[in-house]
Protein backbone atom coordinates (compact mmCIF):
# COMPACT_ATOMS: atom_id res chain seq x y z
CA UNK A 1 0.00 0.00 0.00
CA UNK A 2 0.91 3.29 -0.89
CA UNK A 3 0.56 6.65 0.57
CA UNK A 4 1.18 9.94 -0.98
CA UNK A 5 3.38 12.07 1.37
CA UNK A 6 2.04 14.69 3.78
CA UNK A 7 2.97 18.51 3.19
CA UNK A 8 3.92 20.76 6.10
CA UNK A 9 0.01 22.22 5.31
CA UNK A 10 -1.14 18.69 5.92
CA UNK A 11 1.73 17.99 9.21
CA UNK A 12 -0.01 20.92 10.76
CA UNK A 13 -3.59 20.38 9.94
CA UNK A 14 -3.09 16.71 11.38
CA UNK A 15 -1.58 18.19 14.36
CA UNK A 16 -4.46 19.95 14.89
CA UNK A 17 -7.04 17.15 14.83
CA UNK A 18 -4.90 15.00 16.95
CA UNK A 19 -4.64 17.38 19.80
CA UNK A 20 -6.58 20.75 19.46
CA UNK A 21 -9.28 22.13 21.69
CA UNK A 22 -12.85 22.27 20.21
CA UNK A 23 -14.92 20.36 17.46
CA UNK A 24 -15.94 19.10 14.16
CA UNK A 25 -18.53 21.23 11.95
CA UNK A 26 -20.27 18.97 9.97
CA UNK A 27 -21.99 21.60 6.94
CA UNK A 28 -22.43 18.23 4.49
CA UNK A 29 -25.87 18.28 4.29
CA UNK A 30 -26.92 16.63 0.66
CA UNK A 31 -29.59 14.64 -1.48
CA UNK A 32 -32.57 14.47 0.84
CA UNK A 33 -31.39 15.85 3.64
CA UNK A 34 -31.03 19.25 2.12
CA UNK A 35 -34.35 20.52 2.59
CA UNK A 36 -34.60 19.55 5.69
CA UNK A 37 -31.90 21.38 6.83
CA UNK A 38 -33.19 24.37 4.66
CA UNK A 39 -36.74 24.20 6.09
CA UNK A 40 -35.47 24.01 9.81
CA UNK A 41 -33.45 26.86 8.78
CA UNK A 42 -37.06 28.74 7.81
CA UNK A 43 -36.89 27.96 4.32
CA UNK A 44 -39.65 26.24 2.86
CA UNK A 45 -39.72 23.92 -0.39
CA UNK A 46 -41.52 25.93 -2.94
CA UNK A 47 -38.63 28.57 -2.08
CA UNK A 48 -36.74 26.99 -4.81
CA UNK A 49 -37.82 25.32 -8.48
CA UNK A 50 -34.55 23.24 -9.15
CA UNK A 51 -32.21 21.34 -7.37
CA UNK A 52 -29.56 24.14 -8.94
CA UNK A 53 -31.66 26.51 -6.85
CA UNK A 54 -31.90 24.29 -3.55
CA UNK A 55 -28.07 24.18 -3.62
CA UNK A 56 -27.55 27.74 -3.80
CA UNK A 57 -29.57 28.66 -1.03
CA UNK A 58 -28.03 26.07 1.17
CA UNK A 59 -24.76 26.98 0.05
CA UNK A 60 -25.50 30.65 1.30
CA UNK A 61 -27.06 29.18 4.39
CA UNK A 62 -23.00 27.57 4.86
CA UNK A 63 -21.46 30.84 3.90
CA UNK A 64 -23.36 32.81 6.34
CA UNK A 65 -22.40 30.09 8.84
CA UNK A 66 -18.47 30.41 8.13
CA UNK A 67 -17.94 33.78 7.63
CA UNK A 68 -19.83 35.08 10.93
CA UNK A 69 -16.98 35.91 13.42
CA UNK A 70 -18.48 33.28 15.80
CA UNK A 71 -16.88 30.24 13.15
CA UNK A 72 -13.20 30.34 14.27
CA UNK A 73 -10.67 28.34 15.08
CA UNK A 74 -10.46 28.77 18.90
CA UNK A 75 -13.40 26.60 18.99
CA UNK A 76 -13.42 24.81 15.47
CA UNK A 77 -11.20 22.43 14.58
CA UNK A 78 -13.10 21.14 11.17
CA UNK A 79 -15.57 21.34 8.98
CA UNK A 80 -17.37 18.68 7.00
CA UNK A 81 -17.95 20.31 3.71
CA UNK A 82 -20.47 18.33 1.15
CA UNK A 83 -18.84 18.01 -2.55
CA UNK A 84 -20.41 21.04 -4.06
CA UNK A 85 -19.94 22.82 -0.99
CA UNK A 86 -16.01 22.28 -2.12
CA UNK A 87 -16.77 23.22 -5.73
CA UNK A 88 -18.17 26.49 -4.34
CA UNK A 89 -16.50 29.72 -3.25
CA UNK A 90 -16.69 31.72 -0.05
CA UNK A 91 -16.00 35.59 -0.25
CA UNK A 92 -14.43 34.72 -3.89
CA UNK A 93 -11.86 31.90 -2.68
CA UNK A 94 -12.38 28.28 -3.36
CA UNK A 95 -14.05 26.74 0.10
CA UNK A 96 -11.42 24.52 1.28
CA UNK A 97 -8.59 27.69 1.50
CA UNK A 98 -11.10 30.09 2.85
CA UNK A 99 -11.68 27.35 5.82
CA UNK A 100 -7.69 27.04 6.53
CA UNK A 101 -6.09 29.77 5.19
CA UNK A 102 -8.51 32.73 6.48
CA UNK A 103 -10.18 30.53 9.83
CA UNK A 104 -7.71 28.40 9.94
CA UNK A 105 -10.02 25.61 10.29
CA UNK A 106 -9.06 21.82 8.63
CA UNK A 107 -11.67 20.91 5.72
CA UNK A 108 -12.88 17.25 4.62
CA UNK A 109 -15.10 16.42 2.13
CA UNK A 110 -17.49 13.77 2.07
CA UNK A 111 -17.41 11.29 0.03
CA UNK A 112 -20.37 8.66 0.50
CA UNK A 113 -23.34 8.55 -1.89
CA UNK A 114 -25.73 7.43 0.56
CA UNK A 115 -27.01 4.36 2.06
CA UNK A 116 -27.98 0.65 0.12
CA UNK A 117 -31.05 -0.91 1.86
CA UNK A 118 -31.26 -2.90 4.99
CA UNK A 119 -29.22 -6.27 5.67
CA UNK A 120 -28.21 -7.83 8.48
CA UNK A 121 -29.60 -4.70 10.79
CA UNK A 122 -27.53 -2.92 8.48
CA UNK A 123 -26.97 -0.22 6.00
CA UNK A 124 -23.84 -0.28 4.39
CA UNK A 125 -22.59 2.49 1.52
CA UNK A 126 -23.90 2.41 -1.98
CA UNK A 127 -20.73 2.07 -4.46
CA UNK A 128 -18.73 5.41 -4.81
CA UNK A 129 -18.07 5.87 -8.16
CA UNK A 130 -15.34 7.47 -9.97
CA UNK A 131 -14.40 7.69 -6.15
CA UNK A 132 -10.80 7.59 -7.47
CA UNK A 133 -11.56 11.12 -9.12
CA UNK A 134 -13.09 12.63 -6.23
CA UNK A 135 -10.33 12.39 -3.74
CA UNK A 136 -7.95 13.17 -6.64
CA UNK A 137 -10.14 16.69 -6.60
CA UNK A 138 -10.08 17.20 -2.89
CA UNK A 139 -6.41 16.71 -3.05
CA UNK A 140 -5.79 19.70 -5.30
CA UNK A 141 -8.28 21.62 -3.87
CA UNK A 142 -6.31 21.50 -0.67
CA UNK A 143 -8.53 19.28 1.14
CA UNK A 144 -7.60 17.17 4.59
CA UNK A 145 -9.23 14.40 4.48
CA UNK A 146 -12.92 12.78 4.05
CA UNK A 147 -15.80 11.34 5.55
CA UNK A 148 -18.22 8.47 5.13
CA UNK A 149 -21.26 7.17 7.15
CA UNK A 150 -22.96 4.05 7.31
CA UNK A 151 -25.58 3.09 10.35
CA UNK A 152 -26.16 0.36 12.46
CA UNK A 153 -29.94 -0.56 13.43
CA UNK A 154 -29.22 -4.09 15.26
CA UNK A 155 -26.50 -6.57 16.74
CA UNK A 156 -26.39 -8.60 14.05
CA UNK A 157 -22.67 -9.67 14.04
CA UNK A 158 -22.73 -10.05 10.56
CA UNK A 159 -24.45 -6.60 9.51
CA UNK A 160 -21.47 -4.73 11.85
CA UNK A 161 -18.87 -6.69 10.42
CA UNK A 162 -20.25 -5.30 6.67
CA UNK A 163 -20.18 -1.98 7.84
CA UNK A 164 -16.51 -2.15 9.00
CA UNK A 165 -15.15 -4.12 6.50
CA UNK A 166 -16.78 -1.74 3.88
CA UNK A 167 -15.43 1.17 6.00
CA UNK A 168 -11.89 0.75 6.25
CA UNK A 169 -12.05 -0.95 2.38
CA UNK A 170 -12.41 2.51 1.31
CA UNK A 171 -10.63 4.08 3.57
CA UNK A 172 -7.44 2.45 2.96
CA UNK A 173 -8.14 3.81 -0.31
CA UNK A 174 -8.25 7.45 0.97
CA UNK A 175 -5.31 6.86 2.93
CA UNK A 176 -3.46 5.73 -0.38
CA UNK A 177 -4.39 8.99 -1.82
CA UNK A 178 -2.90 10.89 1.27
CA UNK A 179 -5.80 11.74 2.84
CA UNK A 180 -7.18 11.20 6.22
CA UNK A 181 -10.68 9.77 6.39
CA UNK A 182 -12.87 10.23 8.72
CA UNK A 183 -15.03 6.54 9.69
CA UNK A 184 -18.42 7.26 10.58
CA UNK A 185 -20.76 3.96 11.37
CA UNK A 186 -23.36 5.42 13.07
CA UNK A 187 -25.40 3.15 16.00
CA UNK A 188 -29.42 3.87 15.42
CA UNK A 189 -30.04 5.78 18.65
CA UNK A 190 -33.05 4.16 18.92
CA UNK A 191 -32.12 1.02 18.35
CA UNK A 192 -33.59 -1.50 20.99
CA UNK A 193 -29.95 -3.37 21.43
CA UNK A 194 -27.74 -0.14 21.38
CA UNK A 195 -25.40 -1.50 23.87
CA UNK A 196 -25.27 -4.80 21.66
CA UNK A 197 -24.13 -3.18 19.29
CA UNK A 198 -21.63 -1.07 20.41
CA UNK A 199 -19.79 -3.98 21.84
CA UNK A 200 -19.91 -5.58 18.23
CA UNK A 201 -18.61 -2.54 16.89
CA UNK A 202 -15.68 -1.87 19.68
CA UNK A 203 -14.27 -5.21 18.62
CA UNK A 204 -14.43 -4.46 15.09
CA UNK A 205 -12.89 -1.75 15.30
CA UNK A 206 -10.33 -2.54 17.38
CA UNK A 207 -9.51 -5.09 15.11
CA UNK A 208 -9.26 -3.45 11.99
CA UNK A 209 -7.02 -0.65 13.76
CA UNK A 210 -4.79 -3.39 14.70
CA UNK A 211 -4.19 -3.71 10.86
CA UNK A 212 -2.79 -0.51 10.14
CA UNK A 213 0.19 -0.21 9.23
CA UNK A 214 2.11 3.12 11.09
CA UNK A 215 1.19 6.38 9.63
CA UNK A 216 -2.10 5.59 8.29
CA UNK A 217 -3.77 7.10 10.92
CA UNK A 218 -8.12 7.64 10.98
CA UNK A 219 -10.68 9.70 12.43
CA UNK A 220 -13.75 7.82 13.93
CA UNK A 221 -17.14 9.39 14.11
CA UNK A 222 -19.21 7.54 16.31
CA UNK A 223 -22.51 7.85 17.86
CA UNK A 224 -22.46 8.55 21.69
CA UNK A 225 -22.42 5.64 23.39
CA UNK A 226 -25.18 3.99 25.62
CA UNK A 227 -22.08 3.58 28.11
CA UNK A 228 -20.20 6.73 30.09
CA UNK A 229 -16.46 6.59 28.66
CA UNK A 230 -16.87 3.16 26.33
CA UNK A 231 -14.90 4.72 23.74
CA UNK A 232 -11.76 6.23 26.30
CA UNK A 233 -9.52 3.12 25.64
CA UNK A 234 -10.24 3.21 22.09
CA UNK A 235 -9.19 7.04 21.88
CA UNK A 236 -5.20 5.89 22.63
CA UNK A 237 -5.26 3.91 20.03
CA UNK A 238 -2.49 4.82 17.62
CA UNK A 239 -3.88 4.74 14.64
CA UNK A 240 -6.48 6.79 15.63
CA UNK A 241 -5.97 10.66 15.41
CA UNK A 242 -9.38 11.52 17.21
CA UNK A 243 -12.76 10.57 18.20
CA UNK A 244 -15.87 12.17 17.25
CA UNK A 245 -19.45 11.97 17.93
CA UNK A 246 -22.56 12.93 16.06
CA UNK A 247 -25.32 14.15 17.50
CA UNK A 248 -27.69 11.35 16.02
CA UNK A 249 -31.00 12.89 16.38
CA UNK A 250 -30.45 13.77 19.47
CA UNK A 251 -31.45 17.68 20.25
CA UNK A 252 -28.33 20.07 20.82
CA UNK A 253 -28.87 20.04 24.89
CA UNK A 254 -29.24 16.44 25.21
CA UNK A 255 -26.49 15.90 22.89
CA UNK A 256 -24.00 17.80 24.56
CA UNK A 257 -25.11 16.36 28.21
CA UNK A 258 -24.82 13.12 26.76
CA UNK A 259 -21.57 14.22 25.09
CA UNK A 260 -19.86 15.71 28.30
CA UNK A 261 -20.05 12.57 30.13
CA UNK A 262 -17.44 10.71 27.95
CA UNK A 263 -13.77 12.11 28.40
CA UNK A 264 -11.91 13.14 25.20
CA UNK A 265 -14.85 12.49 23.09
CA UNK A 266 -15.84 16.11 21.03
CA UNK A 267 -18.49 17.11 19.02
CA UNK A 268 -19.03 16.29 15.45
CA UNK A 269 -22.70 17.56 15.23
CA UNK A 270 -24.68 19.06 12.07
CA UNK A 271 -28.53 19.86 12.79
CA UNK A 272 -27.66 19.90 15.98
CA UNK A 273 -25.08 22.93 15.91
CA UNK A 274 -27.35 24.50 13.58
CA UNK A 275 -30.52 24.48 15.68
CA UNK A 276 -31.81 27.74 16.10
CA UNK A 277 -30.62 29.50 13.04
CA UNK A 278 -33.18 30.82 10.89
CA UNK A 279 -32.82 32.76 7.35
CA UNK A 280 -35.15 35.49 8.71
CA UNK A 281 -32.57 36.43 11.60
CA UNK A 282 -31.10 39.51 11.02
CA UNK A 283 -27.13 39.14 11.23
CA UNK A 284 -26.74 40.45 14.43
CA UNK A 285 -29.46 37.81 15.83
CA UNK A 286 -27.26 34.74 13.93
CA UNK A 287 -24.54 35.60 15.04
CA UNK A 288 -25.43 35.52 18.40
CA UNK A 289 -27.62 32.70 17.99
CA UNK A 290 -24.32 30.60 16.60
CA UNK A 291 -22.24 32.29 19.28
CA UNK A 292 -24.68 30.61 21.95
CA UNK A 293 -24.69 26.67 19.87
CA UNK A 294 -20.41 27.21 19.18
CA UNK A 295 -19.97 27.60 23.04
CA UNK A 296 -22.50 25.19 24.16
CA UNK A 297 -21.12 22.31 21.90
CA UNK A 298 -17.62 23.61 22.59
CA UNK A 299 -17.86 23.42 26.37
CA UNK A 300 -19.09 19.88 25.78
CA UNK A 301 -16.61 19.17 23.71
CA UNK A 302 -14.08 20.01 26.00
CA UNK A 303 -14.82 18.73 29.40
Amino acid sequence: MSTQPRTERSNQQMERIRHGAGFIAALDQSGGSTPRALKAYGIEPNAWSSEEEMFDLVHAMRTRVMTSPAFTSERILAAILFERTLDSEVDARPTADYLWDVKGIVPFLKVDKGLAEEAHGARTMKPIPDLEDTLAKAVNKHVFGTKMRSVILHADTQGVAAVVDQQFEIANQILDAGLTPIIEPEVDIHAPDKTGIELLLLASLNAHLDDLPDGRDVVLKLTIPSVTDFYHALMRHPRVARVAALSGGYTRAEANRRLARNRGLIASFSRALLEGLDASQTQAEFDAALEASIAEVYRASTT
